[in-house]
């Protein structure tokens, strides 16, 4: 036993190692400030010394969104998996196990129903945390899913988009998901209800080729990361340097990409003031 440490036993006032908590700090990805885990979640998963933003799962979102007591979760589709028995360092199979084991969660995106400031709103939602949110069959059938719901209740579709895109393990099938999703936001604006989409950080690939930047409305939050290719690939393609700040929200907004960036504490009050603009009929008896 070392010295220091029968230092600490002796003293009363001073917790032993063993009964402090691991998580009791949550170190920002950003500034690399050391936050205490309580105030980091109090203040909805961003951090008080630079307000970044950090990725949120469903279950975090829906009860930051939701009027207490007012939501609930739709079953996630059943789809057909690993369709292609695909393998690369490890089965496709094992990777889903071992995401819906991290994440305690079905796959990749979540819908849930319920009301916002008392209007009647569909919310998907994409996880990163599940294999980079990517696009696949599941998300697919998950999406037209929330855009059926959105239809049945006569309210707004609202899809939080956080993906690296398309699932590679899935092949061609995942690309399917493209025209499919696209097909679902044209039956809801068939029927003048409003598509919402609101981009976290970060969103890329096939999702932001697709149902990403279709919204009625465009909204992000601050400095997400917004684009299809990165920006290395880019850079090499157009052999020029792209500008500060390129692919983030701030800067597609100067550019007419989306159409407001609203902090992660003033999200649920936009969005009532948006469907009420939009769909004013969707507020609740």
């Amino acid at each position: 036993m070392s010295w220091i440490t029968r230092v600490r036993n002796a003293l009363p006032f001073i917790a032993p190692k063993s009964e402090v908590p691991e998580n009791l700090w949550h170190k920002c990805p950003s500034c690399t400030q050391m936050v205490f885990a309580r105030e980091w979640e109090d203040n909805l998963s961003v951090c008080p010394k630079c307000g970044h933003h950090g990725r949120i799962g469903p279950k975090a979102r829906f009860h930051q969104l939701f009027d207490e007591g007012s939501f609930r979760t739709l079953p996630t589709p059943t789809v057909r998996e690993d369709p292609l028995k695909f393998k690369d360092s490890k089965r496709y199979s094992d990777r889903i196990k071992a995401a819906r084991t991290s994440t305690n969660e079905k796959d990749a995106l979540i819908n849930a129903q319920g009301t916002i400031e008392g209007k009647k709103a569909v919310v998907g939602v994409q996880d990163f945390a599940f294999m980079g949110g990517s696009m696949g069959l599941a998300v697919g059938a998950a999406f037209v899913q929330g855009a059926e719901e959105a239809l049945a209740q006569n309210c707004p579709y609202i899809i939080f988009t956080a993906a690296g895109g398309a699932r590679m393990q899935e092949g061609i099938l995942s690309l399917m998901q493209m025209p499919r999703s696209t097909v679902a936001v044209q039956r809801l604006r068939n029927a003048g209800l409003p598509y919402i989409v609101v981009l976290t950080d970060p969103t890329t690939g096939g999702v932001t080729a697709s149902y990403a930047m279709l919204g009625d409305i465009q909204i992000s939050e601050p400095n997400a990361l917004i684009g299809f290719a990165g920006q290395r690939v880019i850079e090499n393609t157009i052999r020029e340097k792209l500008p500060e700040g390129f692919q983030r929200a701030e800067y597609l907004l100067a550019h007419g990409m989306i159409d407001m960036v609203v902090k992660r504490a003033d999200m649920r009050d936009t969005l009532a003031k948006v469907i009420g603009y939009l769909a004013p009929q969707a507020s609740a008896a």
